[in-house]
């Protein structure tokens, strides 16, 4: 007899439940590789939002802060007055923190000026991985790390430019959420694809 861990027998990660809005993002999009400049500042911005929050929360009112914030267009965000600052605090499809909207705006305003600077996005942060994702081959959630050196390495980075809400943790849920690390655990039916590159 082992003391091996009970496997997981619905094939898919623990955290992901059986909310069909929670499946379809676990089994399509979660540790699938992105590389768009601006799908990656919207998950950046959205992760931001988590903060204090559960991710289903925020997965539920996707649509509305698409909505809200321009499709997650940064030069349009960046270009928001009081007007849209008063907008967004009003509006109850998305979480109403003045701060994490502050940070959204300001954020976008950075984000234009790095790439106005000649920064690829896209290939500085998948920088952090060496532009590859990690695969990983963890039992169970259980293994799965909170935070680790290279999530550390981005958010001082990102605080360096000015970014907020984007601590190590923050930054490394945004890390498995865009493929930068494989952390479907080695019994869900997505680890095996992704390990292959097949998204």
């Amino acid at each position: 007899m082992t003391d091996s861990p009970v496997p997981d027998t619905t094939g898919r990660c623990g955290w992901c439940g059986t909310d069909p809005l929670y499946v379809a993002y676990h089994d399509q999009e979660w540790g699938v590789p992105e590389r768009d400049p601006r799908a990656l500042w919207e998950k950046l911005v959205l992760d931001g939002f988590q903060a204090g929050l559960s991710w289903i929360t925020i997965l539920k009112k996707r649509e509305a802060f698409r909505a809200a914030f321009d499709d997650f267009d940064p030069e349009k965000v960046a270009r928001y007055g009081e007007a849209d600052r008063q907008r967004l605090l009003n509006d109850a499809g998305i979480v109403r923190s003045a701060a994490k909207i502050d940070a959204t705006i300001q954020g976008a305003r950075i984000w234009l000026d790095l790439q106005d600077q000649g920064r690829d996005m896209s290939d500085w942060l998948w920088s952090f991985v060496d532009g590859q994702p990690i695969q990983n081959d963890w039992p169970s959630m259980a293994q799965v790390p909170a935070q680790t050196p290279q999530s550390v390495a981005m958010t001082k980075a990102l605080k360096v430019e000015g970014f907020k809400f984007c601590g190590p943790v923050i930054v490394y849920a945004f890390m498995q959420a865009t493929g930068m690390v494989n952390d479907h655990v080695a019994t869900c039916h997505r680890h095996a694809p992704l390990s292959r590159g097949q998204g």
